[in-house]
């Protein structure tokens, strides 16, 4: 190891004088150069940005991994992959881990049983859940978490490795104004001492002449009078080069504390393109929440389905309020997703999907429906729908329509006319207006 005890005790100074400049200035015994109103409002925006993307990180991290100290450790083990930088396998989550052991369990107690079969159902669709969830895990870690962490651990260090240096340039160019101070006051007090000749008094020269007199020369006391006159001169010589030499320094750590100032304002400037980076992400992390709860609900509807048309035979009250549409649960509002590209919408990605209750087109005829004169209104297409049958009407997303209702109709449905066209059209994908 190259050992450089100069350099070391070099730096042990300027680290003293500077610990020593930052000691008198929370005293308030030194002056402290303040930065620029814009640089402060910049180094301001970067802590709070700082402070909640690393609250937001964190508190995402438990939203999506609820529990680190499970059986399966799982945080530990992204931590101990991440350090080793190799690539974390993928995992069992515990939707499909549930939907295994019922699998198991079914195996065991009996396909053919009743217990045993709606084991093998449940399971099965539990495995689909613990799909979508492993899914949507994976892409909200690499669509918003993976930009997160990539801020607090790289650019936020650059930031606060600069901000170190800026502060480090600050502190010099204080202790070189603060030198260059002192060696003025001590040139000024050096420059206000009179001449030695002028300051000896009336019967101190009486007396040296006299004794130079009875001695017989005047040399030695000229030679005196010369050494004490150089002397002076040799000390405001010295202040005067050292004044010189201070606002050199000064000069110097100025230029330098400039340049490191501009270097610092530039990355936090950088702070807006982190915000629209993250804004992204941000957008892209709520889509996926969209498609993994949309799964979600459709895999449910298509489990109770199931569930109740399988028995129906054995327990007749078993999920009795699908059957009936009127009472069975409904897809929620998209109005909320209709902003997100991307994003179909829940419950009618397939024609099989229960997500609208159907309203019998037997009853109900709808060429012969006419518009009433009061209680009708406009609506915005939020999706493109296509007609299952001659009683509905097709739609394209963002185009207006007249809508109203008749008695007797399913809540879920409007009638919808467009021009000489007339249908019904399902609530949830139109957007009432006033």
């Amino acid at each position: 190891m190259d050992f450089n005890l100069k350099k070391l005790t070099s730096d042990a100074g300027v680290f003293f004088t500077r610990a020593v400049q930052f000691t008198e200035e929370k005293l308030g015994s030194a002056e402290k150069t303040e930065l620029d109103a814009h640089l402060e409002n910049l180094i301001a925006r970067a802590d709070c940005t700082k402070n909640w993307t690393e609250k937001i990180f964190r508190q995402t991290e438990v939203l999506l991994q609820p529990n680190p100290i499970d059986h399966t450790g799982a945080r530990i083990e992204e931590f101990f992959y991440e350090k080793l930088d190799k690539k974390i396998p993928s995992r069992t989550t515990n939707g499909e881990l549930l939907g295994q052991y019922m699998l198991d369990a079914a195996k065991d107690f009996g396909p053919g049983t009743p217990y045993g079969s709606t084991l093998i159902t449940v399971g099965e669709y539990q495995s689909r859940l613990g799909g979508a969830e492993r899914e949507f895990l994976q892409t909200s870690a690499i669509n918003f978490l993976t930009p997160l962490r990539n801020f607090l651990e790289g650019d936020w260090r650059t930031i606060s490795k600069e901000r170190r240096l800026l502060e480090n340039r600050r502190l010099d160019l204080d202790i070189c104004k603060a030198r260059v101070k002192k060696a003025k006051q001590a040139e000024a007090k050096a420059a206000a001492e009179p001449d030695f000749q002028e300051t000896r008094p009336r019967n101190y020269v009486l007396s040296a002449s006299a004794s130079a007199q009875s001695s017989g020369g005047w040399d030695s006391w000229d030679l005196e009078d010369s050494k004490e006159s150089a002397n002076v001169m040799d000390q405001r010589k010295l202040w005067s080069e050292e004044v010189d030499k201070a606002e050199q320094e000064l000069r110097v750590a100025q230029t330098e504390f400039d340049r490191q100032a501009e270097v610092t304002r530039l990355l936090l400037e950088g702070i807006s393109s982190t915000h629209v980076n993250h804004l992204r992400c941000l957008h892209e992390f709520v889509e996926a929440q969209a498609t993994y709860y949309a799964q979600c609900h459709q895999y449910m509807q298509e489990l109770q389905k199931e569930l109740s048309s399988a028995n129906s035979d054995t327990y007749p009250n078993s999920f009795a309020s699908n059957a009936n549409p009127s009472t069975s649960a409904t897809c929620p509002s998209p109005v909320s997703s209709a902003t997100l590209p991307g994003v179909s919408p829940p419950c009618l990605a397939s024609t099989s999907t229960p997500g609208i209750a159907r309203e019998p087109s037997g009853p109900l005829k709808i060429q012969d429906v006419q518009q009433p004169s009061t209680g009708h209104r406009k609506a915005k297409v939020l999706y493109d729908y296509d007609a299952h049958d001659t009683s509905e009407l097709s739609l394209l997303a963002d185009e207006l329509i007249t809508v109203y209702t008749v008695p007797g109709m399913d809540p879920d449905w409007l009638v919808g006319e467009r021009g000489n066209q007339k249908g019904k059209v399902p609530v949830t994908y139109l957007e009432l207006l006033s």
